[in-house]
């Protein structure tokens, strides 16, 4: 058995979405201040570094982080890669066989783009009609390798509001660079944050 860790490390200056709160961690106890202990103090946003989108990200009375079915993160998953340049359509999906599918990473160049010390807007993304698609294939759970599913700077956030209408489980943030198309199982259970539109995880894929 292996398993891959698919999660970004959150640390200060780490990559994040642009209008979102920095991560700040801060000790604010130190043994060698003599303290008991050291104690950090953590500042993020919900959605820093590997996270998951609950239905209330979007979706005014939709799901919150606490009410999602814990066995929608845990469970076979396909990782499949695509050369899409822009964005993810119908056309790169049609070769895929998904239907039935519960839950599907999708790698593309965006895993490349970690490397990168600063936010970089031209990621793929997925259209609304490849977002139907999916939710058509009958898939509860779709990753992608970059901070979001949306096009940067698109107001009207279609593909959000296609996948978290239907109930589908975004994770984000994924880095998929080392990670190989095929079957695995996944392991990505967000922080039970109560009341929350989103949460960190740590995902992992271990492979039989």
């Amino acid at each position: 058995m292996k398993i891959h860790d698919i999660s970004l490390p959150v640390y200060e200056k780490m990559v994040g979405w642009p209008m979102d709160p920095k991560v700040k961690l801060r000790l604010k106890s130190k043994i060698e201040a003599g303290a008991p202990c050291n104690l950090t103090k953590v500042v993020m946003s919900a959605h820093s570094g590997t996270h998951i989108d609950a239905p209330f990200h979007f979706i005014k009375k939709g799901k919150t982080v606490d009410r999602l079915p814990l066995e929608a993160f845990y469970g076979d998953a396909l990782v499949v890669e695509l050369d899409s340049k822009d964005k993810i359509n119908i056309r790169d999906l049609a070769a895929l066989k998904l239907k039935g599918k519960k839950r599907v990473l999708f790698k593309t160049r965006n895993s490349s783009l970690w490397k990168n010390k600063k936010f970089v807007k031209d990621f793929v993304y997925f259209t609304e009609k490849s977002a139907e698609h999916l939710v058509k294939c009958g898939v509860k759970l779709v990753g992608i390798d970059y901070l979001s599913v949306e096009e940067y700077g698109n107001e009207r956030h279609p593909a959000h509001s296609v996948f978290l209408s239907a109930e589908v489980i975004l994770l984000e943030g994924l880095n998929l660079l080392t990670v190989k198309p095929g079957n695995y199982t996944l392991c990505a259970f967000p922080l039970n944050l109560k009341g929350c539109d989103g949460a960190p995880v740590r995902a992992v894929l271990i492979e039989e």
